[in-house]
């Protein structure tokens, strides 16, 4: 079984940037997919970036050009830079993983961390 574990949320004004991190324990995700989800209040789970194994990267359309998605393998662990933040990125960022494309049925999620972007 894997645990994926976020950290880095916070609240954080329009403008700032704020960076997240996952980390798996037990088990290697060196192969899979992983990547980050976000739930807004009375909205669906929605897509935000995912990275290969080798470090291919896509990303929603949304957050292009603000937000970066890597990956270190070594440490088993991926990172979310989040730049140039907007209240509509408020909601629970959740971490993903996946042996194939993630998708809402990923295989693995961890519990989220809350990001709250004031006006």
């Amino acid at each position: 079984q894997v645990t994926l574990v976020e950290s880095g949320g916070g609240l954080v004004q329009a403008g700032d940037s704020l960076r997240l991190s996952c980390g798996a324990s037990r088990r290697t995700l060196n192969a899979y997919y992983m990547g980050w989800y976000r739930q807004a209040p009375g909205k669906e789970r929605e897509f935000v970036a995912s990275v290969t194994w080798n470090s291919e990267t896509s990303y929603a359309d949304s957050v292009k050009g603000r937000f970066t998605i890597s990956r270190d393998n070594a440490k088993n662990t991926v990172h979310l830079q989040m730049n140039s933040l907007k209240t509509e990125d408020t909601g629970v960022y959740y971490c993903a993983a996946n042996p194939k494309a993630l998708t809402l049925r990923s295989a693995y999620w961890g519990q989220g961390t809350q990001v709250t972007v004031s006006s």
